[in-house]
């Protein structure tokens, strides 16, 4: 295999790019290693635009490979990959959400970009997934408006002692570029964050962060501009080694007599209604009337590239006309100002007495529905993905069904937009959930969008943290989510107007979709879509206080339909109790091949998790929790001298009786400790199965216990002449 490598540093860290014939069909194609990461990016453009869809035919695939990480998953009669885990879709959208907006979307041509993770190391696969993706279609004959750069930002959280205290050298962490930590079972860092960009402006934004500032967060933003930079560099050097020639695709104008059509038909009823309540609908009926025109003015082996041109022309006048209607009169299509974030209603609870939490949010025509359901430790979802396995207590699904936007379509299943949704939201939530040890359940937050127009996924997370305070979960804060849309002039950059809230014609035709989610105080989570080129920071460091106006308004109405999580949770959902043993008695609790801890289980109706610690998760419903944990706290317990029991005489000995008291625990009461008189023989005065207070007088080097009846109760046995 003939190879020519290229390096470059980005923060602190060698990457190198390595191109071969290894994959020489595709129209592009490169290797990027990092810390023992490998990823391979391949490009391919279809031979011609035939059977174009009719929109940008652009697809991004992203393959996980168990061998990267030298693991064989799978069932027991299957070992192949199977469809691709979440974290895969997820990983293909970041690509997809980058690289999109820089294609010119007239192309007819389909376009196929596929990330093969070849290895798993130290670096982060899918930041250099997108990098790679940049390369490949740089250097290939593809038509594409890049390079672009992507860096993940973080910071870890202070190391803590296993009691919860700052460790030594556990305070505050700086944040570091590339500073990649896998998955584990509780959040690590207070800082996730993946940007992507060119030319100094971001077109793509994807964090977690655990309550940071505004400034923080916009000094994250200037400090990963500078390290895209890097990467335009070493990528424009890569283009003049190895680019090709780029194919030219001619775009077909709209035809005159279309345009005329256009004017007399649709733009009138499109000047009347467009800027007023009517906007949604005016603007369905006209794509449905223009796409009747089109059928009869292009009938069936008509040109396809002139109909085509002919459709987009009304979505450029619409385009055109929110734009400038925005930018010359700061009018929106709904008539709100700028900053107006439409009517909000918030409901907890009220559904079903049954369900374990519900929330119900609206913005605007925006209505969501979120409930929440509570389980045991051992409902906690097992992730095993290439890059680490770890299990996961909080969990957000969100949902789109066809009728939340008035449509039919098919039902089942979850695509990509309803997985990327429901994870942001889920990250949004993750920072204020309790953890393990305060609140051990294992936490569901299912989201269902009952009605659409603009950013349901904000919806959601305003709808599940009504569900999580309704349910008891004790969140720290409540969080609420808001998009802040941009209309900007194309030919001065420095003319843009902020939209608050952004409804349906302000997300399809504006530049950005600028999802920011928090609390009262900071930010926990950021998503950036855009359809140009780039957004310039400034603009962002913008969106930014004016999402937190607006989180603010949002976070008001919430706390004024609930203003804390309830002091319980719901009976319907089960109980945990939390115990700590010695670690050295797990081996006992469990019993050899597991026959005590199953036996506790089957008494007591539990389930029940022990960490290696000697943290003891028990789960169940009418008192069995209560009834396994008092089992497990008495096997367990060391007795002293001095405590007290009530224990059950089991045998009769000359020299004393052995009782037996606790879980299962046994000691001697010697003849002369069962009464405060002479005692001839034992039986006398005691017999088998006997009910007798008991007193620990010694514990010997062995750890058997001498036990007093007298000590406990001077006056439980009388002298017979007084009896």
């Amino acid at each position: 295999m003939e190879s020519k490598e290229y390096e470059v540093e980005i923060g602190g860290k060698k990457i190198t790019a390595v191109f071969s014939n290894l994959a020489d069909q595709a129209n592009g194609s490169v290797m990027l290693k990092c810390d023992g990461t490998v990823v391979m990016a391949t490009a391919v453009i279809s031979k011609n635009g035939d059977k174009n869809l009719g929109f940008f035919n652009l697809t991004v695939e992203y393959l996980e490979k168990f061998y990267a990480a030298g693991k064989i998953l799978g069932g027991q009669y299957n070992k192949r990959e199977g469809k691709a885990s979440d974290q895969a879709i997820l990983a293909a959208r970041v690509v997809d959400r980058t690289i999109r907006p820089l294609f010119d979307q007239y192309i007819k041509n389909a376009v196929q970009v596929i990330v093969t993770v070849l290895a798993v190391g130290g670096a982060d696969p899918k930041t250099l997934a997108i990098n790679a993706s940049s390369i490949v279609l740089s250097i290939s004959d593809i038509p594409w408006n890049g390079p672009i750069g992507a860096v993940q930002i973080g910071k870890a959280k202070p190391a803590r002692n296993a009691d919860g205290t700052a460790s030594a050298g556990g305070g505050e962490q700086e944040i570091k570029v590339n500073n990649y930590i896998p998955g584990s079972d509780e959040p690590v860092y207070d800082l996730d964050l993946l940007v992507c960009g060119k030319d100094q402006t971001i077109n793509m934004i994807e964090s977690m962060a655990f309550e940071l500032s505004e400034d923080e967060i916009g000094k994250c933003f200037e400090l990963a501009s500078s390290e895209i930079s890097k990467w335009e560099d070493f990528q424009k050097k890569l283009q003049s080694e190895f680019g090709k020639e780029k194919l030219v695709f001619t775009k077909t104008e709209t035809e005159e007599d279309a345009v005329s059509l256009f004017n007399e038909k649709i733009k009138p009823m499109l000047e009347e209604k467009l800027f007023s309540s009517e906007s949604k609908k005016v603007t369905h009926e006209a794509e449905e009337l223009w796409s009747e025109i089109l059928g009869e003015k292009y009938p069936e082996g008509s040109d396809e590239n002139k109909k085509s041109a002919a459709e987009d022309y009304l979505h450029t006048y619409l385009d055109d006309a929110f734009h400038k209607t925005a930018l010359d009169k700061q009018v929106r299509a709904d008539g709100r100002k700028i900053d107006q974030i439409r009517k909000l209603y918030a409901k907890a609870g009220g559904i079903s007495e049954v369900l374990h939490g519900s929330g119900i949010f609206y913005r605007g025509e925006t209505h969501v529905l979120s409930v929440l359901s509570l389980g045991g430790v051992e409902d906690k979802l097992l992730v095993q993905g290439m890059e680490s396995e770890s299990k996961k207590r909080f969990m957000h699904h969100y949902n789109f069904p066809p009728y939340s936007a008035g449509e039919t379509g098919r039902v089942g299943g979850v695509n990509r937009r309803e997985m990327g949704h429901g994870f942001l939201a889920e990250k949004a939530l993750t920072p204020v959930i309790p953890d393990k040890i305060t609140f051990p359940y294992t936490i569901r937050v299912v989201s269902e969008s009952m009605a659409s127009n603009g950013s349901t996924s904000q919806a959601s997370i305003c709808a599940s943290t009504i569900a999580l305070m309704d349910g008891g979960v004790p969140i720290k804060s409540p969080v609420a989510g808001i998009s802040i849309g941009l209309m900007a002039d194309e030919k001065d950059p420095n003319r843009y107007v902020l939209l608050s809230d952004i409804q349906g014609p302000e997300d399809h035709y504006g530049d950005m979709d600028f999802k920011v989610a928090g609390t009262k105080n900071g930010i926990t989570a950021i998503q950036l879509d855009v359809k140009v080129g780039g957004i310039r920071i400034p603009v962002l460091k913008e969106a930014l206080l004016r999402a937190k106006t607006a989180r603010e308004e949002i976070l008001e109405t919430i706390t004024k339909e609930i203003a804390a999580p309830r002091e319980n949770i719901s009976p319907n959902a089960p109980k945990i109790l939390v115990t700590k043993i010695d670690k050295e008695k797990i081996g006992m609790i469990i019993g050899p091949g597991g026959k005590n801890i199953n036996a506790i289980r089957e008494e007591t109706n539990t389930e029940i998790t022990i960490e290696e610690d000697g943290t003891v998760f028990v789960t169940g419903k009418n008192g069995g929790a209560d009834k396994a944990v008092k089992i497990i706290e008495e096997m367990t317990h060391e007795y002293k001298v001095g405590e007290t029991a009530q224990a059950e005489v089991v045998k009769l000995m000359e020299f004393g009786a052995f009782v037996r008291f606790g879980h299962d625990t046994e000691g001697l009461v010697h003849i002369s400790e069962i009464a405060p008189f002479r005692v001839e023989k034992v039986s006398d005065i005691l017999k088998e199965g006997d009910k007798v207070p008991v007193k620990i007088i010694k514990v010997d080097e062995r750890g058997r216990l001498n036990l007093s009846i007298k000590e406990a109760d001077k006056d439980f046995f009388k002298p017979k002449a007084q009896a």
